[in-house]
């Protein structure tokens, strides 16, 4: 095991609990909403989350990249580039919905080598790191071993960008080949098939902060993350993970 990748992960699980818990005093508190240009929203409980994490992990390690929702993009000069969404799922924070947590994902060369989710409105953590496996607090992660697609259950953000994107149809689609569907958004659909309790997580309109950390723990969960051509990808907006037995047949739906 890389001594540097473990250091780094051992402070980004210990910083996204702080930034977590930071992040929770404001839940159930009074805070203005602002809309960006995207008409995604942001408070002040992201900017401060964000900071802290910032503060945090390029205080231990300045001459780390990082690239935070909030913040851009800053290059680094070792490799290592930690990848930031402070409150991942801010709808749902500022309608008080308890489903959002802090991201903490860390790429080197430019893979994703180890990350960590913090949902502490939900009191859940998850966390891997390459070659170590995949966590929910300190239970092992791994995916399910359903095969058929008629017995699978699936989760989604929103239906409307599959609208948006023109594929409707494929998602009907879907749902008619699946057992059940549920839309269980954001993070929080990629970590229940890390834990098996789904099958796949089919979204579009991400960006790489929202699932930078995801993909090392859903594949050290023994499962798969793609864009929907099938490139292992955190660079695209279209993101299918699974356990690995339905992913080629979603794919191919979503081909048409």
């Amino acid at each position: 095991m890389n001594p540097e990748w473990r250091t780094r992960y051992e402070l980004a699980i210990e910083t996204a609990h702080r930034a977590g818990q930071l992040a929770l005093r404001y839940f159930d508190a009074e805070f203005e909403v602002e809309w960006k240009s995207d008409l995604s929203p942001v408070t002040i409980a992201d900017r401060e989350t964000e900071a802290l994490l910032r503060t945090a992990l390029l205080g231990a390690f300045p001459r780390d990249g990082f690239l935070g929702e909030e913040s851009g993009d800053t290059p680094g000069t070792s490799g290592f580039r930690w990848i930031i969404d402070p409150i991942d799922g801010t709808r749902n924070f500022v309608r008080r919905i308890p489903i959002w947590g802090t991201l903490v994902g860390l790429e080197y060369r430019g893979e994703t080598v180890a990350g960590g989710v913090e949902a502490p409105a939900l009191r859940l953590s998850y966390r891997a790191l390459r070659g170590d496996g995949a966590y929910r607090g300190d239970r092992r992660l791994h995916v399910s071993g359903v095969k058929s697609l008629a017995e699978a259950t699936i989760f989604y953000t929103s239906l409307a960008w599959f609208v948006k994107v023109g594929r409707e149809q494929a998602f009907l689609e879907m749902v008619r080949r699946t057992q059940t569907q549920r839309g269980f958004g954001d993070f929080y659909g990629h970590v229940l098939v890390a834990e098996g309790a789904g099958e796949a997580m089919i979204e579009h309109g991400v960006h790489i902060w929202d699932v930078a950390a995801l993909q090392p723990i859903v594949e050290e969960a023994g499962g798969r993350f793609s864009d929907w051509d099938g490139t292992p990808s955190i660079h695209r907006p279209d993101v299918v993970i699974s356990n690995g037995h339905v992913h080629d047949e979603i794919l191919a739906i979503l081909k048409g």
